[in-house]
C-alpha cells in the first residue's frame, strides 16, 4: 500500500501528525485564516451575514463538528500542502488592508456593482470556500465529500447568496420575492391573534404585498420586507448543507427525502417566527430605528443556526440508533 493514501481509519488508537493528534491538526489547519482574521480584524465579526465575516464562526464550527474525533489517516506530504495552501490564504487576508481591498471595491464600481459591502464581503467567503474545499480534497481525495463537505459547502453558500445580495438587491430579484407576501400574512394573523387572546400589543399590524404597518405600544412602525429578511438566504443555505450531509449518509432515498422535507418546512417555520419577533420588537420593545436594526441584523443568525445544528444532530442520533439497531437484529440472526 502507498503511504499517501488518506481515509478514515478503523483502528482503535488516534493516528497522529507531526505529534498531534490527526482529527486536531488537520482542524487547527483548516480553521486557520479564520483564527487569524478573528485576532486581526475582529471587529468585522458581525453576526449579521451581509455585515462582517460572521458567518466565518458557523463555518469553523462544521469543520469541527465533521472532523474532531474522527480516526483519519493524513500523510504529512498531503498536510504540509495543505499548510502552504492556509499560508497563501492568510497572505489573502493580511493583504487587505494594504490596498487589496480598495482594488476589490474599485472592481466592483467599474462593473457597477449595486450593493458594494456585500461584494467585497463575499470575496472573503470565495477565498475560504475555495481553501477549504481544495484542502478537503487533497486530504482525503475524491470522497472528501463525504467525509467534511459542509464547511466548504456553507462558505461556497454565503457566497452566493452575497452576490444576489450584491447584484440584486431589496426586491430587484423577483423569483425570490415571491414568498415575502406570504410570510407577511402569516405574521399578521399571529401577531392579531395574540393581540386578541394573549396580550395587549397595540392597535394592530396590516400587512400589503411586501409592506408592514405596525401601530404598537410604541407607536406606528412602517416595515419594508425584502427577500434577505424574509429569511430566502437562510433557506438557501439550509438546502445546501442539508444536501452535504445527506449525501455522505448511507441511508435509502427515501429517507433522506424525507428528512429534507422536515427540514425544509422546519426552517420556513424559523423564518416565520424570525418575522414574527422583529415585528413584536417594534410593537413592544421599541420604535428607534438604530436599536430595531440591531436586533434586525442578528435575529436571523440566531434562529437559524441553531435551528440546523439541532436538526442534523437529531438526523444523525437517530440513524445512528437505527444502524446499531440493524447491526444488532443482524448479529443475533441464526445463520
Amino acid at each position: 500500500m502507498s503511504g499517501d493514501k488518506t481515509a478514515p481509519s478503523q483502528a482503535s488508537e488516534q493516528p497522529t501528525i507531526f505529534g498531534l493528534n490527526t482529527s486536531i491538526a488537520v482542524t487547527l489547519a483548516l480553521i486557520s485564516p479564520i483564527i487569524f482574521t478573528m485576532a486581526v480584524y475582529s471587529d468585522t465579526f458581525s453576526l449579521a451575514w451581509n455585515e462582517g465575516r460572521g458567518g466565518f464562526i458557523f463555518a469553523m464550527a462544521f469543520i469541527a463538528a465533521e472532523l474532531v474525533g474522527l480516526k483519519l489517516k493524513v500523510s504529512q506530504k498531503r498536510f504540509i500542502i495543505v499548510l502552504i495552501l492556509a499560508a497563501v490564504t492568510i497572505a489573502y487576508f493580511a493583504a487587505l488592508p494594504f490596498g487589496l481591498r480598495d482594488s476589490i471595491q474599485k472592481t466592483g464600481e467599474s462593473i457597477e456593482v449595486s450593493l458594494l459591502l456585500s461584494w467585497v464581503w463575499m470575496w472573503d467567503f470565495i477565498v475560504m470556500a475555495m481553501f477549504v474545499g481544495a484542502s478537503a480534497i487533497v486530504l482525503f481525495g475524491k470522497k472528501w465529500y463525504k467525509i467534511a463537505p459542509a464547511g466548504a459547502i456553507y462558505l461556497a453558500g454565503t457566497a452566493v447568496i452575497l452576490s444576489l445580495d450584491a447584484f440584486f438587491p431589496y426586491d430587484t430579484l423577483g423569483p425570490l420575492q415571491f414568498i415575502v407576501p406570504i410570510y407577511l400574512q402569516i405574521d399578521q394573523a399571529v401577531v392579531t391573534f395574540i393581540d386578541n387572546n394573549i396580550m395587549d400589543i397595540g392597535k394592530g399590524v396590516a400587512a400589503r404585498g411586501n409592506l408592514l404597518v405596525l401601530n404598537g405600544l410604541k407607536g406606528p412602525f412602517a416595515l419594508q420586507v425584502f427577500w434577505p429578511s424574509a429569511g430566502v438566504h437562510s433557506m438557501i443555505i439550509y438546502t445546501l448543507v442539508m444536501l452535504a450531509f445527506l449525501l455522505k449518509m448511507e441511508i435509502p432515498l427515501r429517507r433522506k427525502l424525507i428528512y429534507f422535507a422536515i427540514g425544509t418546512f422546519g426552517t420556513a417555520a424559523v423564518n416565520v417566527i424570525r418575522i414574527i419577533s422583529l415585528t413584536l420588537y417594534a410593537m413592544v420593545v421599541t420604535t428607534d430605528v438604530k436599536e430595531w436594526e440591531a436586533f434586525h441584523s442578528v435575529a436571523g443568525e440566531i434562529m437559524f443556526l441553531p435551528w440546523l445544528g439541532v436538526f442534523l444532530g437529531i438526523v444523525m442520533y437517530i440513524e445512528s440508533r437505527r444502524i446499531r439497531k440493524l447491526r444488532r437484529q443482524q448479529s443475533a440472526t441464526p445463520v
